[in-house]
């Protein structure tokens, strides 16, 4: 077994965040995969060769292939529960429409090959909830593509078809498909923070130093990508705090001045609260805000900025 999968799969189970739409600047390619469907008698050469056929470039033939897999496979909740790797070969993919997150990026690193794109799988590290945060796990968790477009250091993009193709349910039983075009030659330094790759090659722009400063990191969900969310504050996700005590929180956004309400969520599940709605200052691209936990436990706290859940961290009030 190439790694276990018991840890890696409550990343999706924070979905709020992930979008139904894709990136506009790949509508058209985005478009003609929708329409094409899951060409389900086809082998992964054929695939290929149709999904790219209208595309002449590599950054929309890369792009096809990422969002045809997103909306034509799915991930395996009993091999995930399992660590059942056997089946990841892209072929045993294709046949069963299902796989883990490895089988995933052994898929799209085969069919940008037959592409003729160069694409490598990343193994690594994630956390999957907050309960994760400081929690080291034993061997690698999960796994995501690299592809290079050029031939500078810059011109290496990442790729996470996984996460683009929905979420599980927090008993890891039951899949629901939610594309999301935004796990697509992703903001680097956002998708550091939310992945951690096990040769630090791959670790390309501003990341962890180490897998220790990686999982002291507040968690990271697929709203940050969409609002360029970078430089959370506190940077660390475990926050020990009394209810007296007024807590300071800042990030950095794309566009700051259109953020209309952040609010944060205390709890999950059915001890989780409404939404508390924050006031906010803004300096530059740089926004802030205090709040209380007056509850005394330890729990998550979700940010969540104009209805996106963008950040998570777990906190630890008491006297």
């Amino acid at each position: 077994m190439r790694y276990s999968f018991l840890f890696i799969m409550s990343l999706f189970f924070l979905n709020n965040g992930i979008s139904q739409i894709s990136n506009s600047k790949y509508q058209k390619t985005d478009n003609f995969i929708f329409e094409i469907g899951p060409l389900e008698k086809s082998n992964v050469a054929n695939i290929v060769d149709t999904i790219t056929a209208p595309f002449t470039d590599k950054e929309n033939k890369a792009r096809a292939i990422y969002t045809w897999i997103a909306n034509n496979i799915e991930l395996d909740p009993k091999a995930i529960r399992s660590g059942d790797n056997k089946n990841t070969e892209p072929e045993n993919v294709i046949k069963l429409r299902k796989s883990t997150p490895l089988g995933f990026a052994m898929l799209f690193q085969e069919m940008c090959s037959q592409a003729d794109i160069r694409c490598l799988v990343v193994d690594g590290y994630t956390k999957y909830n907050a309960e994760q945060i400081n929690e080291i796990p034993d061997a690698i968790n999960y796994s995501w593509n690299v592809i290079q477009l050029g031939t500078s250091p810059n011109a290496w993009y990442y790729v996470d078809a996984a996460k683009a193709s929905g979420y599980l349910d927090t008993k890891q039983t039951r899949f629901t498909r939610k594309f999301s075009g935004d796990y697509f030659f992703a903001n680097k330094n956002i998708f550091n923070l939310d992945h951690f790759p096990d040769n630090q090659a791959w670790l390309m722009g501003e990341g962890s130093k180490s897998i220790k400063d990686f999982y002291s990191l507040p968690l990271i969900h697929e709203g940050a990508y969409q609002l360029g969310v970078i430089k959370p504050n506190p940077a660390n996700g475990f926050i020990q705090t009394k209810p007296t005590v007024s807590n300071l929180f800042s990030f950095k956004a794309n566009d700051v001045q259109s953020i209309n309400n952040i609010s944060i969520v205390i709890g999950e599940g059915n001890k989780e609260q409404k939404p508390e709605r924050v006031n906010v200052t803004t300096k530059g691209n740089e926004i802030f805000f205090s709040c209380f936990f007056k509850k005394e436990d330890t729990y998550p706290v979700k940010i969540i900025v104009d209805g996106k859940v963008t950040i998570t961290y777990m906190v630890e009030s008491s006297e």
